[in-house]
């Protein structure tokens, strides 16, 4: 343990991307008062530069989900950096290696699937059923209905994945009432039947033949750009896509010619390729787009659980036993 922690020096800890303000209240931060500074960090630090000018005096770092890369140049110029904490238990942005060498414990908190599944939802409930277009009608005074909505009973769902968030997916849409195929390399048709769906023999049938298409897939090698514009063309003109998952995983601008050239019914999604999106991003304005600015994970019980632990992973560190270590 470094001699800086076992002192009672008061120690600084920045909760970044804390956009709500809701950080310091989301968990009990007065079991580390004596010992503990809490700093949040609402404006989003988009560069190296603003992120080590920023916390170069920071000890711990609390950071949500892969948002902020921590790579080691950045690694190496927070000198007083030794507890950096991250929501998940899964981090592809932080180069742990280099955290090792600079002298800094990386740990990791709960995540829940519950979230994102519902997220997953509200946005096909939201595309099929027009509700952004009918409700802006509505509170402005525009035409009483003007959209018919899609119906999800006897229609196919086609999940790319069919892990953790894929299978809970996958049991909403059979009490909707839907048939429900899943592709992904690995899949088996055992795996698949285990949750109630089909195994589609390709990612190229399931795009064909699906009404709505869900994305859940971890962001790899493997994925990037899963879906471009071969693949979106084969979706029906009728057809939805959702994202929940990773942006690189679809192409975004065959994505955007897609919306813009009426070649799919609608797109919901909830991941960008830069985040926050900058004011002119094309992703604010695309037709045919029901967009929400990451909110998958985004929920009271999830934040409770992320800066929950994140103070019980500094009185750990601080008694000399970290938890929940990554890399």
């Amino acid at each position: 343990m470094d001699e800086e922690t076992n002192t009672s020096t008061r120690l600084r800890c920045a909760l970044l991307d804390d956009y709500q303000n809701a950080g310091t209240g989301a968990a009990d931060w007065s079991v580390l008062k004596d010992r503990v500074e809490v700093v949040p960090f609402r404006e989003h630090l988009a560069t190296e530069d603003e992120l080590a000018d920023a916390l170069r005096d920071f000890d711990v770092v609390v950071t949500l989900r892969e948002r902020v890369p921590f790579p080691a140049s950045l690694l190496g110029r927070l000198p007083r950096l030794r507890l950096l904490i991250a929501s998940g238990m899964r981090n592809s942005v932080i180069d742990y290696e280099a955290a090792r060498a600079n002298g800094v414990t990386v740990c990791g908190t709960e995540s829940s699937s519950t979230p994102p599944v519902e997220l997953t939802w509200a946005l096909l409930l939201g595309l099929a059923r027009g509700l952004v277009t009918e409700a802006g009608a509505l509170r402005d005074g525009g035409p009483w209905q003007s959209t018919v909505g899609a119906d999800l009973h006897g229609r196919r769902l086609g999940l790319l994945g069919l892990g953790k968030i894929g299978s809970r997916v996958a049991r909403v849409g059979l009490a909707f009432g839907m048939e429900v195929t899943a592709w992904s390399r690995n899949l088996t048709a055992e795996r698949a039947h285990e949750v109630g769906a089909r195994l589609a023999a390709t990612k190229e049938e399931l795009l064909a033949t699906s009404d709505f298409v869900s994305v859940h897939l971890a962001l790899s090698d493997r994925t990037r750009g899963l879906l471009g514009a071969p693949e979106l063309a084969l979706l029906k003109p009728t057809a939805y896509l959702v994202n929940t998952s990773r942006a690189a995983i679809v192409d975004q601008d065959a994505l955007l010619a897609a919306l813009h050239e009426g070649r799919i019914a609608g797109v919901g999604v909830d991941v960008f390729d830069t985040e926050p999106l900058p004011p002119g991003h094309p992703m604010r304005t695309a037709p045919r787009l029901l967009a929400t600015p990451h909110l998958g994970y985004v929920s009271r019980a999830n934040y409770e659980r992320y800066y929950g632990q994140a103070v019980e992973a500094i009185a750990a560190y601080l008694r000399g036993r970290p938890v929940r270590l990554l890399g």
